[in-house]
């Protein structure tokens, strides 16, 4: 892998160095995102649809992370459920992602953006009234 694309997160150069994929990132953000209630899926776009029906990358749906000279940013793409609070189900999606990575990686996000596409009405099933004799 290109240097360019991993986090060095250790200081302690004495044993080697840990770095971390941004995958791996997108992996733990997805995870945590969807440990919120109030989330009834992740959407991503189309290249992450396909590559998810390949069998890859389930976890990471509709989570982008940017790295940059500033620090970490984190777009999550979600689909809430009907009735919830936005604000407060996108506030708790950012809360857990935040420590979330936090215990897992040690490391300092700058921005969780977390971007509402759509809302999942309850599928309401209807009953079969014909009776079987």
């Amino acid at each position: 892998m290109d240097d360019k694309k991993l986090l060095n997160v250790s200081d302690n150069h004495s044993l080697g160095k840990v770095e971390i994929a941004p995958e791996v990132i997108e992996v733990i953000a997805g995870i945590a995102a969807n440990e919120v209630s109030g989330v009834a899926n992740m959407r991503g776009n189309l290249a992450s649809n396909v590559t998810e029906r390949l069998g890859k990358k389930k976890h990471s749906k509709g989570v982008k992370v940017e790295l940059d000279e500033q620090g970490i940013s984190i777009e999550v793409f979600t689909v809430l459920d009907y009735g919830v609070s936005i604000p407060t189900v996108a506030q708790k999606i950012q809360d857990n992602i935040r420590s979330t990575l936090k215990n897992m990686t040690a490391l300092e996000i700058l921005e969780i953006n977390v971007h509402v596409v759509g809302v999942q009405m309850e599928e309401k099933v209807e009953e079969n009234k014909s009776t079987v004799k």
